[in-house]
């Protein structure tokens, strides 16, 4: 049977310390999205909020040309001061 003082961790001063090189941490946080920017207009594809546009024109340009290139998809401007939503539809030709 071991002795208890056996068992027992050694003191923080006996511990030896290596010398690790200071690793400059980016300001890019691995795994997490960046919050989207302050434009009033939000464009969101499948509910999911893609970018952000300071006027409706431009969202719904971007929108346009999402939905013009994969019709399933659910494209949509949000205006985020009215907390309404308008649906992109592709002009039929």
């Amino acid at each position: 049977m071991a002795k208890r003082s056996e068992m027992t961790p050694p003191a923080a001063s006996q511990l030896k310390t290596l010398d690790a090189p200071e690793v400059e941490v980016s300001e890019e946080l691995f795994g997490r999205r960046k919050p989207p920017e302050k434009g009033r207009f939000r464009l969101q594809v499948d509910r999911q909020t893609k970018g952000s546009y300071l006027t409706r024109e431009a969202a719904e340009e971007a929108g346009l040309a999402i939905k013009s290139r994969f019709p399933i998809l659910h494209v949509s401007v949000f205006d985020a001061e009215a907390g309404q939503s308008t649906a992109i539809a592709v002009p039929e030709a």
